[in-house]
């Protein structure tokens, strides 16, 4: 994985895993033990699913940099949509505390997105890639003059 998307993972997971952290502690003092189960399994399932798609979405631009806002879309109505479906799967469950599982899911991918398009921003992204070979017709026209 290049530096650059390790950067991105890191500025990304990071505030997710405070965001889990707090929330772990607040389940914890309003629920009990359940509610910071639940807490944790919230924010597991977020990182899971959230670091899983960046990863797919590097992928992506690296191989197919023409699909990547169209994969992008795509991948994050799939993520949500499937944190939709986690939410709805353990509405009933007796292991922990569903709405502390529930609002720790909503609260750190909320952290997530937040984070990772303040990753984006800040990041020195060139949008056009710079020739290492030196010696192409289009890029250098003295060259090219010269080799003719």
């Amino acid at each position: 994985m290049p530096s650059n998307d390790v950067r991105n993972l890191l500025q990304t997971a990071v505030p997710t895993v405070a965001a889990g952290a707090i929330a772990t502690v607040v389940s914890a003092a309003v629920v009990g033990g359940k509610g910071a189960l639940g807490a944790v399994v919230g924010c597991a399932v977020v990182i899971a699913f959230m670091g899983l798609g960046l990863y797919v979405l590097q992928r992506t631009a690296a191989s197919l940099p023409q699909l990547f806002q169209a994969m992008g879309l795509l991948l994050y109505v799939a993520q949500l949509l499937l944190l939709l479906i986690f939410v709805a799967l353990f509405k009933d469950t007796t292991a922990f505390n569903p709405r502390a599982f529930s609002a720790t899911l909503v609260a750190c991918t909320v952290v997530w997105m937040a984070a990772q398009a303040r990753a984006h921003m800040k990041a020195k992204i060139f949008y056009v890639d710079p020739d290492t070979s030196g010696g192409d017709k289009a890029g250098n026209p003295e060259k090219a003059e010269s080799a003719s």
